[in-house]
């Protein structure tokens, strides 16, 4: 379901980021716009994954969505969730085959992703790393000057980590926003470190 915040004239940004929240039952996605350092929600929404039968059409279903969103609002870049590590290896297993789907989608059409942990997007959002969801899609609501769903947290969060990468400017290598030595993201480095494992 996307909600997009409607505009009577057309912006020229000045970067437009995709952020995503992967899931393989539902997954958030929000788009922003970057103009003179001010942001502006374009778009956010969720897909939802788990009326689909087989973890396979899942896969396929946010594939097609991720790129339809990315033909849509032709985004500079895309901020995800950072992969975590828990017990349930099945369920961990799902997850990161669902964030390999969105960033293939992301780097088939060139796109440069960084990754963030959940707890530096909730640092980013609201100064304070454990924050409920509730707290963050306040703030998010707030520093975007939109209102939205409070019930709707795969989107928001997804929203806030769109905002993560926005104040860190320069996150990602060769970049115009920062003259400054940048920590790359996990799969930029993953990439560079491991260039036999994605031959």
């Amino acid at each position: 379901m996307p909600i997009s915040n409607s505009a009577s004239e057309p912006v020229t940004y000045d970067k437009i980021i995709l952020g995503v929240d992967p899931g393989t039952q539902i997954a958030g996605y929000g788009v922003i716009g970057v103009r003179k350092d001010q942001m502006r929600m374009l778009q956010y929404g969720v897909i939802h994954l788990s009326k689909y039968s087989t973890h396979e059409l899942k896969l396929k279903k946010l594939f097609e969505r991720m790129l339809q969103l990315i033909e849509e609002h032709l985004p500079d870049e895309m901020a995800i969730e950072d992969p975590f590590f828990g017990k349930n290896v099945q369920a961990m297993l799902k997850l990161g085959r669902a964030q390999g789907v969105v960033m293939a989608a992301a780097l088939s059409r060139s796109i440069p992703i960084v990754e963030y942990a959940p707890r530096r997007v909730k640092q980013s959002v609201t100064g304070n790393g454990n924050a409920a969801k509730e707290q963050v899609a306040q703030m998010v609501g707030h520093l975007l000057q939109a209102d939205l769903d409070p019930e709707f947290f795969d989107a928001t969060d997804a929203l806030a980590i769109a905002i993560c990468h926005h104040f860190h400017k320069g996150a990602i290598p060769g970049t115009k926003s920062s003259g400054k030595k940048t920590k790359k993201g996990a799969w930029s480095a993953f990439v560079e470190e491991n260039p036999t494992r994605l031959s």
